[in-house]
């Protein structure tokens, strides 16, 4: 029998059992067996990906879910990058942002369905430091903000828990930052924060750069230099409000190289876990390395 592994993140399920029956349940009515990962204590990090990279080498069909965030994807994408084996989301995390930007549905049943029974698509994968991530990576507030919201605010408030934890550092210091963009002229900005998308959509599915897409071969930069509190309503405008550009409190732009630099030491983040702070990203895309299963529908 075809046996499909389902990546579990069990710090973000609180009824792990009850769930690993659903998918073996799911599995078994689509003609699959079911192989669980991540949920045994020390199967994180490169146990986890020796074990995908094993399961992704057997030969016959293969499926792999990833039940969990845009962390638990990453950690998937790692060993499933480049190998042609497609990635069923499960989204079970704070944000789902690639799981919102493709349309998965976010609930179980849905979910399951479109993973055995979907189509699939190429999408890029980005890289930071040598590091795979889905979504989005950050430098700056953005990072300090996922470092500064307890677990327990994201387990009883969802993606809110991230714009509460948010309020305290909008009054604090720009710094001087530097972003290059494949071989263009370097940019200087007096910036809070520099995201790097693969995606366009936050936490709330509000858009933070528009017309961004993950399959163009390309990454979206944000650059967010507000001034006080204007600054900030002018680039909520934007990004909940939906109105036109932001000017210079908002800059977006595109490249499939960029490396950024700051005169101080910031919080880093990728798909919302934080990386340690540092003085620099340099972030880099395959195009199309990564096969996720989409709804039929789009």
């Amino acid at each position: 029998m075809r046996e499909a592994v389902f990546v579990i993140n069990p710090a973000r399920t609180r009824h792990v059992e009850l769930l690993t029956a659903r998918c073996r349940e799911a599995a078994a009515q689509n003609g699959w067996g079911a192989l669980f990962m991540g949920t045994e204590p020390g199967e994180t990090g490169p146990v986890l990906s020796s074990h995908l990279e094993a399961y992704v080498g057997r030969p016959g069909d293969r499926l792999v879910f990833a039940v969990g965030g845009d962390g638990t994807i990453r950690a998937c994408a790692h060993a499933l990058a480049g190998r042609g084996v497609a990635l069923a989301i499960v989204p079970r995390g704070t944000a789902n942002l690639l799981a919102r930007a493709l349309g998965v549905p976010s609930d179980l049943a849905a979910a399951l369905s479109t993973g055995f029974s979907g189509r699939d698509v190429d999408v890029d994968l980005p890289e930071a430091d040598g590091q795979t991530f889905v979504a989005m990576a950050g430098l700056g507030i953005d990072a300090a903000v996922v470092e500064g919201t307890p677990r327990l605010l994201k387990d009883h408030l969802g993606w809110l828990a991230y714009a509460v934890a948010a309020v305290p550092y909008l009054v604090g210091p720009a710094h001087e930052i530097t972003v290059r963009i494949d071989d263009a002229e370097p940019l200087v900005r007096h910036a809070h924060c520099v995201v790097v998308g693969n995606v366009g959509v936050l936490p709330g599915g509000f858009t933070l750069l528009r017309g961004a897409r993950v399959d163009d071969g390309l990454l979206d930069v944000g650059v967010l230099s507000p001034g006080g509190v204007i600054g900030w309503l002018a680039v909520a405008r934007r990004t909940i409000g939906g109105r036109p550009g932001a000017g210079r409190e908002l800059e977006h732009y595109q490249g499939a190289r960029i490396e950024v630099t700051s005169e101080a030491e910031l919080w880093r983040e990728l798909d919302g876990d934080v990386i340690g702070p540092g003085r620099s990203l340099s972030v880099s895309v395959r195009a199309k390395a990564l096969r996720v299963r989409v709804p039929r529908s789009p």
